[in-house]
């Protein structure tokens, strides 16, 4: 089987399917996968909107990114206190160097 466009969009297409039926009938894989998946669509969306001079392209990549936030807003907490305690330390260290 040769890879070419169709065959990819095909094999994407059950595999999407196969998620979908997988979760409606009750195997969750951890967290809801499409709940993940779709920000991502809508920042695709947006993005191939702007690259062929679509005015909707912008407002979708608006929202996708926004969505895409407050998906991502609990990692995006965890890293930023992992950076605050780090550079405390790093600032504790420097004024220890310096007396």
């Amino acid at each position: 089987m040769k890879f070419n466009k169709k065959n990819l969009l095909a094999l994407f297409l059950i595999l999407f399917g196969g998620l979908l039926l997988f979760e409606k009938i009750g195997f969750n894989f951890g967290q809801n996968i499409f709940s993940f998946l779709i920000p991502f669509v809508v920042l695709g969306i947006g993005y191939l909107g702007i690259k062929n001079g679509k005015f909707i392209g912008w407002p979708l990549l608006i929202i996708g990114a926004f969505m895409v936030l407050g998906k991502f807003a609990g990692l995006f907490g965890i890293i930023l206190a992992v950076g605050l305690i780090l550079f405390g330390v790093h600032l504790l260290k420097k004024e220890r160097r310096i007396e």
